[in-house]
Parts: C-alpha cells; sequence; structure tokens
C-alpha cells in the first residue's frame, strides 16, 4: 500500500474531521481529549526541525506519543537535511504522519524562511518534502496557506509543486499570510487545488459548527476538515459534526455539567502529562469550556489567580454548585 492510502486509510471512510495544530494548544492532552470526541486524526504543536536535528536528546520532551496511534506530527523549518533528521526522529517516537508547516505567518518563523514563507520559494517547498519522503516511510503532508499574498504563487501552484515531490496529502488554509487570522477564508482556493491534485486535501479556516463543515465538504468536495480555534475548549464539535455529516442529526450543546466534567478531565490530563508546568495551560483551557455559561467572568478572574491545580479543580466543581 502506498504512503498515500495509508493516508487516505487513517483518514477513515465518510466525513472525517481532524484537529489542526495550534502553537500552545495541541499538546498531548488536548489530542487525546479531541480523539475521544471525534476526531480522526490530530496535529501536534508545530515543532522546529532545528532543534530536534541538533539535539536528538530533546525528542523525549517534543515528541511523547506513547497511547497515541492517530497523532501527525508537524515539523517547521527551512533546512532538508535537519527537516529529514527530525522527521526521522519523530516516525521513531511513533508519529502516525509527518506534516511541514507551509503555513506558519508569524515573523520569527517566516523570518527564517521557514512556515508561510516557502509559499514564496515552490521550489525550496518542494526540495523540503523530497528530503522527508527520504527519511521516512511514513505519508507525509504539507499544510500550507492560500498564499504569502495576492502577489505571489497560490496554493495550487505551491501544491502541485509539492505532490509531484511526493506529498501524500495537502490541507489548505484559506487565507493569505499577510491576513494572519483576520477576514474570511477563502474556501474557492481549497476546491482549486483539490481538482488540481490527485491526493487527498483537507480544508481548514473558519469552520465554527457542523453546518460550516457539511458546506465545506459540499462546496470544495474536499477529502477532510481540519478544525482549530473552534475546538478550544469545545472538543463537543468533533462530535457533532461527525454526528450531522453522517446522520444529518444535530447534537444538543452540552450543558454545564458536562462542560464542568470535561473540564476537570482536560486538566486531569495537563497534571499528568505535564506535571508542575501545567499550572498555566489548565487556567487556560478551563476558562475556555466555561465560556459562555452564566458567571464564567468571575470564574475566570478566579481561575488566573489560582495557584495549584488543586484550586482549579475546586473552583470548577463550585462553579457548578453555584450555577
Amino acid at each position: 500500500m502506498s504512503a498515500t492510502s495509508r493516508f487516505s486509510a487513517l483518514l477513515g471512510a465518510g466525513f472525517p474531521v481532524v484537529s489542526a495544530p495550534m502553537a500552545g494548544v495541541s499538546d498531548k492532552a488536548f489530542r487525546v481529549i479531541a480523539c475521544d470526541y471525534g476526531a480522526r486524526l490530530a496535529w501536534t504543536e508545530m515543532i522546529a526541525a532545528a532543534a530536534l536535528a541538533r539535539n536528538p536528546t530533546l525528542t523525549e520532551e517534543l515528541l511523547d506519543l506513547k497511547g497515541e496511534d492517530r497523532t501527525v506530527v508537524q515539523l517547521f523549518g527551512a533546512e532538508p537535511e535537519e527537516m529529514a533528521v527530525a522527521a526521522a526522529l519523530a516516525a521513531g517516537a511513533g508519529a502516525a504522519a509527518i506534516d511541514i508547516n507551509m503555513g506558519c505567518p508569524v515573523d520569527k518563523v517566516v523570518g527564517s524562511g521557514a512556515g508561510a514563507a516557502l509559499m514564496l520559494r515552490p521550489e525550496r517547498a518542494a526540495a523540503l518534502v523530497a528530503a522527508v519522503k527520504k527519511a521516512v516511510a511514513l505519508p507525509v503532508t504539507v499544510k500550507m496557506r492560500r498564499g504569502w499574498d495576492e502577489r505571489s504563487p497560490d496554493a495550487v501552484v505551491v501544491a502541485e509543486a509539492v505532490v509531484a515531490a511526493g506529498a501524500d496529502a495537502v490541507i489548505v488554509h484559506g487565507r493569505y499570510r499577510s491576513q494572519f487570522f483576520s477576514g474570511r477564508a477563502d474556501w474557492g482556493i481549497i476546491a482549486a487545488v483539490k481538482r488540481a491534485v490527485a491526493v487527498p486535501v483537507i480544508g481548514n479556516g473558519d469552520v465554527r459548527s457542523a453546518e460550516d463543515a457539511a458546506q465545506l465538504f459540499a462546496t470544495t468536495g474536499c477529502d477532510a476538515v481540519m478544525i482549530g480555534r473552534a475546538a478550544r475548549g469545545n472538543p463537543w464539535l468533533f462530535t457533532a459534526c461527525q454526528r450531522f455529516l453522517q446522520e444529518k442529526r444535530p447534537l444538543p450543546p452540552p450543558g454545564p455539567e458536562e462542560r464542568v466534567a470535561t473540564a476537570l478531565k482536560h486538566c486531569s490530563l495537563l497534571e499528568c502529562f505535564e506535571g508542575a508546568r501545567a499550572l498555566v495551560k489548565m487556567k487556560r483551557q478551563a476558562d475556555w469550556y466555561m465560556r459562555g455559561l452564566p458567571g464564567a467572568a468571575r470564574l475566570r478572574e478566579s481561575l488566573y489567580r489560582a495557584e495549584s491545580a488543586a484550586e482549579i479543580k475546586l473552583l470548577l466543581m463550585e462553579f457548578l454548585t453555584c450555577s
């Protein structure tokens, strides 16, 4: 079976929905929760290939994939040799696939020639894919943007280049680098890439509901939908998408009890996987889970003053009692 076919098998049949790579969010706890609630695959937050290649001892810290069999490791970098070494380490750690970041818009990343800067250099983008393909037997995917700006090569040009170099799937976020995360995502570019290449295409951008996911599938013909920011504190979105796409039935929104129970589970996973380092993330996750509920603003103030994991859990349980 080819690597492309293996990636299609990872996505599975029907209307697969996957979890996006998000810096500071897509850690092990988030990935476990996302997959438990229906994400077919979960991406790691982006990892610097240079850091891994120059210091392989970081593998255990940056690539803890124990117990995960549906995790795609996303790497960013601009040097083929470093990307190849990092990809081999990720494969050894248990990655289901390797993703190359060609979409990150932040100055620090693009200033090194990585991330969305690769949209300006399709030949360099292709060289990275070729190097990673040579280093691993896993499926290799590329996550890109619509383009750098209106005057630069668009996602169709870059997608054709990376697929020719061996990419097994392409993920397209429908915004230019210059937009960062503002404005509306252009789903038309996702449809154009789908028409242009013969590998799976995953659509990304502005999917905030099950209805949005269904519309993205219908209007672009994409093979899967990737959800990012809308899933923060809302893993039920993956379940809702699966229910709506497969059964055409909406999923009722979770009540306060279910929100608190899942927030507590998420916090416990963070504590288990990250120990003392988990406190800041626990505050942020608990805040996201409670948003929109009566009294959430007051809870937020207390959460960010909390000094221990036990205090955060107590605040969540008290919130449920008082709501």
